[in-house]
């Protein structure tokens, strides 16, 4: 994809951290040509994250993210460091800008600690170095800039493009799955929760997939389906759902046609299905009074029978016999601790990064808590979830060990 094409979530996360007055925004500028932050001698200019999505050869498409620094004071300052510390677990590389007049300090070394522990790969850009009367020679990992004047601003360019640069292997929603020529029919339901004008993301991306495959895709509502059914001269070589439909398309398609949903198929391609095919299995398992976290990565109005807190919740009473206890979380928020919860029925992730989403996966396994995205739930709920992962072997075998 290109860059107008490549959306933030599938792009390179580079966050650029640091104190207060350590030049962070200056340098955001300078590296992405705008005025993006704002800038000025206040400590704690920089509130809340701020993102830019731009073009940073060698790497390509990538997100730019300013944020407030992380010796903010008091109550509301707290708060924005938390925000920083929620990025800092996002990114995919990270930059620490430190006052090269000032050098690193305790904050700073902690910080260099933290990228080390996650695995995230760093640079420390001392800036204002312009204004330094001496130097001393710095470690691989770092160099001086100066914001000001633009020293050595495109060279941290070039080291972020080659320090941030993502393994080279080329994933598929679904085109690996196919041969040229095969046909798809894509289920995508137009209700009040289809955003105007334009696909979801999954279901652009998993159209993209299949004509790059060489492959072809019709795409229909589930109110059409049947009558596409019976204009095709042969049964489609694979049909996508949208899960919210996923028992109406079964119960429509015949049996040997393979069948699967936008969901599954999306946590394949972020290498979570084993974890969701695990957790679907304590659906089963619920009890009156059970607490179950629905969370959402994007953010949007909901409307009278929204999937996330009124659907999902609908189908869990009925599936699992049981009054569980229901909370609903959405965009950023998604609690620190997840231990008071039976489980944790996620969204697709489609516009979370992936980094993020695997995050959130690797804290409900910490503690202990199954958790399950809205396609696998859906399908397992429905009585479909077998037939859906047909294509997928391994998953396959692993729900019938779970179900044993």
């Amino acid at each position: 994809m290109g860059l107008n094409e490549t959306v933030s979530a599938e792009r390179v996360q580079i966050g650029f951290f640091g104190m207060r007055n350590a030049g962070k925004s200056s340098l955001v500028n300078a590296v992405t040509g705008q005025e993006l932050s704002v800038v000025s001698e206040v400590k704690g200019t920089t509130t809340d994250p701020v993102r830019k999505a731009m073009e940073l050869l060698p790497l390509g498409p990538v997100v730019i993210i300013d944020t407030p620094g992380l010796d903010d004071e008091g109550a509301l300052g707290e708060k924005r460091v938390q925000k920083a510390r929620r990025v800092l677990a996002q990114v995919d590389a990270a930059v620490l800008v430190v006052d090269a007049l000032a050098g690193l300090r305790a904050p700073d070394r902690e910080l260099v600690a933290r990228f080390k522990e996650e695995g995230t790969p760093y640079l420390i850009a001392y800036n204002k170095a312009d204004a330094l009367p001496e130097r001393e020679t710095l470690p691989g990992e770092s160099l001086y800039v100066s914001a000001r004047t633009g020293e050595n601003v495109w060279t941290l360019k070039e080291r972020l493009g080659a320090l941030a640069r993502r393994e080279t292997a080329e994933r598929h929603i679904v085109g690996d799955l196919l041969g040229p020529g095969q046909l798809v029919v894509m289920v995508t339901p137009i209700d009040r929760s289809a955003p105007k004008g334009r696909l979801i993301l999954p279901q652009q991306m998993t159209l993209r997939d299949i004509l790059d495959s060489g492959s072809m895709a019709l795409v229909a509502k589930e109110t059409e389906l049947p009558e596409t059914l019976a204009r095709l001269s042969a049964p489609p070589d694979l049909v996508i759902t949208d899960s919210q439909v996923f028992g109406k398309v079964a119960a429509i398609l015949p049996p040997e046609v393979p069948l699967t949903s936008f969901s599954i198929l999306l946590a394949r391609y972020k290498g979570e299905l084993m974890e969701q095919v695990r957790g679907a299995a304590a659906l089963s398992r619920l009890k009156d009074g059970d607490r179950v976290l629905i969370s959402e990565g994007c953010t949007h109005h909901r409307q009278c029978g929204d999937i996330g807190s009124e659907k999902i919740p609908a189908w869990i009473r009925a599936f699992s016999h049981s009054e569980p206890i229901f909370e609903v979380t959405s965009g950023g928020d998604f609690p620190e601790d997840l231990t008071p919860y039976r489980l944790v029925v996620h969204c697709g992730g489609c516009m979370l990064p992936e980094k993020e989403l695997k995050r959130r996966v690797r804290a409900a396994a910490a503690a202990d808590v199954p958790v399950v995205n809205y396609g696998v739930a859906i399908a397992r709920m429905h009585g479909v979830l077998e037939r859906s992962l047909a294509l997928f072997p391994g998953a396959r075998s692993l729900l019938t060990e779970q179900e044993e």
